[in-house]
């Protein structure tokens, strides 16, 4: 098949095979549409979170020119100012702007290379060009964002670390964000211990903003993703693919696709949708399967497409002992998601 998505129909996810190749991969570095004016006057601080408005104004510092320096009289010393590091890195919950001011960051910096991507995408980048290669091409880059900083294997750990230890010297600015401080990345994950000391050392690279805060998606949702039953979804799928486009699979059929395409090209995967539907959810018990389903939820939540389902509640769909393992923070950001979608739009439903 073609990566050319239908105008309007009913299209089926596991009918999608796309290829993207390094270049492609690279120019779509940049931050997801809902994203594309994002600034740092437009994010909501929540009063009650005097955190979040301090965030906002340590990184309206970090993005600019930087304040002038204040000078004494002749024979007065300038006073010191402390050491800036080349990197700022967002630590907070679901749902608290991080990605918005990540962006705003990006916008914002007048920088002539720049790059906003999530980890798994710079991961994929090296896996398909080859780490020399990605290292050549982003050398010289003024800023790197990184959304989602999240270390799931001791190969992503090695990969990352190397990739910044690499850019910091010549020059690059760094802003990610995490649910995890820098230096309890990988607690709970792998046991090895070598791993730490790299993780110890790429976590110095960074000033560490804490933002508090409720997850925003939340604040309207009642906590539950929304279930259809099948004429819902008949008439969701129907209503929407009438005037755009809309997918329509069981949930079986599209984890096992998942584990077919890698997750670079999830994006390809769901490009040109209005609407995801998935019939028939049931519980994921697989840790690799519901690893690539996080994977391919952010993508559909990134492009703001909503998603009709029957069977299982979205919210429900991870086994609970997932959901007290080391990955946790990432299932539960990722039902965040799902709650938010299957509100989305219900005019569609």
């Amino acid at each position: 098949m073609t990566d050319t998505p239908s105008r309007t129909g009913i299209v089926h996810l596991t009918d999608r095979q796309p290829t993207v190749s390094g270049p492609e991969m690279l120019a779509s570095l940049v931050p997801p549409p809902q994203f594309d004016g994002a600034t740092f006057e437009s994010y909501r601080a929540d009063a009650a979170y005097p955190s979040q408005e301090e965030a906002k104004e340590m990184l309206i510092r970090f993005a600019g020119p930087g304040a002038p320096i204040k000078r004494g009289g002749f024979f007065s010393r300038a006073k010191k100012e402390p050491e800036a590091k080349p990197g700022v890195y967002l630590d907070g919950g679901f749902g608290v702007g991080k990605t918005h001011l990540l962006a705003a960051i990006y916008h914002a910096m007048p920088a002539r290379r720049k790059y906003f991507g999530s980890f798994i995408e710079y991961t994929a980048l090296v896996g398909a060009l080859g780490y020399k290669n990605t290292i050549d091409l982003l050398k010289g880059a003024d800023l790197l964002c990184i959304d989602e900083f999240e270390l799931d294997d001791p190969g992503d750990t090695m990969v990352m670390t190397r990739l910044i230890g690499e850019l910091v010297p010549t020059g690059t600015k760094l802003a990610a964000t995490s649910n995890t401080p820098p230096n309890a990345l990988g607690e709970g994950r792998f046991a090895a211990q070598d791993f730490l000391r790299e993780i110890h050392a790429m976590a110095d690279s960074f000033q560490t903003i804490r933002i508090d805060g409720v997850d925003f998606r939340q604040r309207a949702l009642d906590g539950h993703a929304v279930v259809s039953d099948d004429a819902e979804y008949g008439k969701a799928v129907e209503t929407r693919s009438a005037s755009g486009t809309a997918s329509d699979d069981t949930f079986g059929d599209v984890i096992r696709h998942l584990a077919r395409v890698h997750p670079s090209r999830y994006l390809r995967v769901i490009s040109g949708l209005d609407l995801v539907g998935l019939r028939d959810v049931q519980v994921l018990t697989d840790q690799s399967e519901a690893l690539r389903f996080v994977a391919f939820v952010d993508r559909v939540y990134d492009a703001q497409i909503p998603i009709v389902a029957t069977g299982v509640s979205l919210d429900q769909v991870f086994a609970e002992e997932m959901l007290g393992g080391g990955y946790r923070k990432k299932y539960l950001r990722a039902i965040s998601r799902l709650n938010a979608l299957t509100h989305a739009d219900r005019s569609v439903a």
